[in-house]
């Protein structure tokens, strides 16, 4: 069986967990339902935020308590469709017997949940496209299904498989601000265009990407200043960065000068919500 030890080995975790402990007697009494072992541990180890910018767990503790928010409000979204849809509702939801209840989502909309069937240390992870109204069933825990996720040995049907990470991570939730510059192609070529914004953020981290019929994206991190950046032309070209708010006249004052290094103008700069920034 995978343990947590093994998921820590694959992925390790943040010094400082934020919202990784509080009591879980009254979240389990909030619940009418103890809670899985191994996902007690997930939660002390990782806290709140992402594996791979992908998987978010759902802490109860902190301001967010977002598996109690998800449980709250479960059933009675999909009260109406399930009763229109009968055939395609194959589980009970929470707080129903047996009912699915959320344990973790994804940036897709996806849920992963229990099937609160038998003792807490048995539930099964069954996987679920809210949008398209698929489901499917893994014979395995919450970590468990995580490490075989993120090392590639376990799939879904109901989202990609984990092709373009080859070294997994969990980055703690913060609050970023997130700032697209779109650019110009310039003379150089993409390789080393990619260079010279890496060595202008170095040291740098690789954070997956994929690359099909001539466009590309490429995602890292900036280690030493804590900024997540993508460059890209297959959504357009661009580069996009996620950073601390107190950071923004030196992200600006970087990335405009990595720009210019690489031979490309910068066409405009906006929020990931289209709002132009540093004009």
């Amino acid at each position: 069986m995978t343990t947590i030890d093994d998921l820590v080995a694959l992925v390790p975790p943040p010094a400082h967990p934020r919202d990784a402990s509080g009591d879980w007697l009254q979240v389990e009494e909030s619940l009418g339902l103890q809670l899985p072992a191994d996902f007690k541990s997930l939660t002390a180890a990782y806290g709140l935020g992402q594996f791979v910018d992908f998987i978010t767990p759902l802490t109860p503790f902190g301001s967010h308590e977002l598996l109690l928010r998800s449980a709250r409000r479960l059933l009675a979204s999909e009260a109406s469709f399930r009763k229109e849809n009968p055939n395609l509702c194959p589980y009970p939801y929470y707080p129903e017997a047996g009912g699915l209840l959320e344990w973790a989502g994804t940036d897709n909309g996806d849920r992963l949940c229990w099937l609160t069937q038998g003792h807490p240390d048995t539930w099964r992870v069954v996987s679920w496209n809210p949008r398209g109204w698929h489901y499917d069933a893994h014979d395995t825990n919450a970590v468990g299904f995580l490490h075989g996720w993120l090392s590639g040995r376990l799939n879904t049907t109901v989202f990609s498989a984990n092709e373009h990470v080859t070294t997994p991570w969990f980055e703690p939730f913060r609050e970023l601000r997130h700032v697209y510059l779109r650019l110009n192609e310039g003379r150089r070529r993409y390789p080393e265009r990619l260079r010279i914004l890496r060595d202008a953020l170095s040291p740098t981290a690789d954070r997956g990407g994929w690359s099909s019929d001539g466009e590309r994206q490429d995602h890292f991190a900036a280690t030493e200043l804590g900024w997540n950046l993508t460059y890209e032309t297959g959504y357009g070209h661009q580069i996009r960065v996620a950073f601390p708010p107190e950071d923004e006249d030196r992200v600006r004052t970087t990335l405009l000068a990595a720009a210019r290094r690489m031979g490309c103008d910068v066409l405009a700069t906006t929020t990931h919500r289209g709002e132009p920034v540093w004009s």
